[in-house]
């Protein structure tokens, strides 16, 4: 079983990789660590129908984590995966990062996706060719302007899986 302390540190190292938690980073855009909040995110992505949590696991231990959602596109009756985290702990990246993205494309097109789409934080050109020999096209480019300092979120994040039963895929 996975551990959920493990995953939330995963996060956490996910931030501090995309640069969130410092104005230096790539984008500029910082935003609070809250483990409880994490812990919550992890519990959504486990329990949702329409979730997926994926956890690279070497020797019993954690040690990447790729979350996502499915839902149809605003604009029209399409279904899309999209990521909402995907982080590798750096030591174990390589072949790992296919076997996950392989598991995410199923998991999305068992859910009937059209699409599955990916992130990439800042300009970074591993990333990008990596998602281009996948068959990954860059679709949009969001912009973000800081209008006001961060606040603590503590909604929670209702299940829709009992917690008993709901568990991680383990790559």
């Amino acid at each position: 079983m996975t551990d959920k302390n493990r995953v939330v540190q995963l996060l956490k190292d996910s931030r501090e990789g995309a640069g969130f938690h410092t104005e230096n980073g790539p984008t500029g855009f910082v935003f609070p660590f809250d483990p409880a909040y994490a812990a919550r995110l992890f519990h959504l992505h486990l329990a949702h129908r329409n979730a997926c949590c994926l956890v690279l696991d070497f020797d019993d231990e954690a040690q990447g984590i790729l979350m996502a959602m499915a839902s149809e596109h605003p604009f029209g009756s399409v279904k899309l995966a999209r990521e909402t985290v995907w982080w590798i702990d750096p030591a174990y990246r390589g072949v790992a990062a296919i076997r996950m993205l392989d598991a995410y494309e199923q998991w999305a097109k068992s859910l009937h996706c059209a699409y599955s789409g990916m992130a990439g934080m800042g300009d970074d050109p591993e990333v990008a060719k990596l998602y281009e020999r996948r068959g990954y096209a860059v679709a949009e480019k969001h912009y973000l302007k800081k209008i006001g300092e961060p606040k603590g979120g503590r909604r929670p994040v209702p299940p829709t899986t009992p917690p008993s039963q709901a568990v991680p895929v383990i790559i």
